[in-house]
């Protein structure tokens, strides 16, 4: 599975929560042929709750959950990619 991390050096410090899903839209084609896409935003501890509930009122995610900074995505096909959360509207 292919990882992509938009974090920068400084915002793995400073943004080590990180609130993945699995995109029930593009799950299964595209860089996620014949497996899952994962989508996770990564916020400050402060931002927790304001992140959490934008990543679970998103119509196309399922699954959400809090997983470590350093999260690993499981072997096998399949695309993942953590973005910067930055707030409501991004």
């Amino acid at each position: 599975m292919q990882l992509r991390d938009d974090r920068t050096e400084e915002q793995r410090r400073t943004h080590h929560v990180v609130w993945m899903a699995t995109d029930r839209f593009l799950s299964g084609w595209g860089g996620a042929k014949d497996g899952p896409s994962y989508a996770g935003w990564a916020c400050r501890p402060e931002d927790t709750y304001e992140c959490e509930r934008w990543v679970r009122n998103r119509g196309d995610m399922q699954r959400v959950r809090e997983v470590c900074s350093d999260y690993r995505p499981p072997r096998g096909p399949g695309d993942c990619h953590i973005y910067v959360w930055r707030g409501r509207g991004e």
